[in-house]
């Protein structure tokens, strides 16, 4: 008897599950679990047309406010020297949308990784648990962008945040952040207790700006990666813990 077309499984699903299984069998056969790993780990890398694609757009105007935002793929450029990366930009308005007056703040503009398609061995997500920092290779405007993590954990709207520290502005750099340096946060907003992130089971990546500030916004990023290397990112951390504050609270969105 054949099968029919509902029962197939989708395109790539056995490509993904065999991906999933060629890593599992990586970590048994290497004993990775009782090392610390070395290389980097990525976790998006826009190095083609297709890798904005795999991100999800949100933006206050989504609920009707007027901030606008894009996520576009620039190639490389031998001329400038830049890498491949997408180019995170838009402008900023906090002004309220008139037919909604149950919005009472706007201003803001995110981009996460989408979830990814299930494999054989359930739905896929990142172990970056024998990771200790997120790097990520980037041009900043100096803006306050945010850094997103977010966990399948017991509270789906948990968003795991951490400031993007841009130390050189209209620069490529790369930024280095302690997983241990992240904040717990719930619809923007500071939650207790604070729980150690959820390292294992890591559904998405992202950034924010919720700064709140009208205007233009420009962040490049060429990769985002887990890694052990930290860059002298120890002095960095101690530097601005003084002056790191609390996000701020963005309209309610799910990111």
């Amino acid at each position: 008897m054949q099968c029919t077309a509902r029962r197939l499984a989708p395109p790539g699903f056995w490509k993904r599950s065999l991906d999933e299984f060629k890593r599992l069998s990586n970590i048994a056969i290497k004993l990775e679990g009782l090392t610390v790993p070395g290389k980097p780990y990525p976790l998006i890398t826009f190095d083609n047309p297709d890798s904005t694609e795999l991100c999800k757009k949100m933006s206050d105007a989504d609920i009707g406010g007027f901030s606008r935002m894009s996520l576009d793929y620039v190639p490389a450029s031998a001329e400038s020297k830049e890498p491949p990366h997408a180019c995170f930009s838009g402008s900023i308005s906090i002004d309220l949308p008139p037919s909604r007056p149950d919005v009472q703040r706007s201003g803001y503009a995110a981009w996460r990784t989408r979830d990814r398609a299930r494999t054989l061995f359930g739905k896929a997500l990142w172990d970056i648990d024998p990771y200790s920092y997120l790097a990520l290779r980037v041009k900043s405007d100096g803006r306050a962008y945010h850094i997103n993590i977010q966990t399948e954990s017991i509270v789906p709207t948990d968003i795991h945040q951490h400031r993007l520290y841009a130390k050189n502005p209209g620069e490529w750099e790369t930024v280095v952040v302690p997983f241990r340096e992240f904040v717990r946060t719930n619809y923007g907003m500071v939650v207790e207790p604070q729980r150690e992130m959820l390292r294992q089971r890591v559904r998405s990546v992202g950034i924010g700006l919720i700064d709140r500030i009208p205007g233009p916004f420009e962040l490049r990023i060429a990769e985002i990666y887990a890694t052990n290397q930290d860059s002298g990112v120890e002095q960095q951390a101690n530097a601005e813990r003084n002056t790191k504050k609390e996000p701020e609270e963005p309209e309610k969105i799910l990111i």
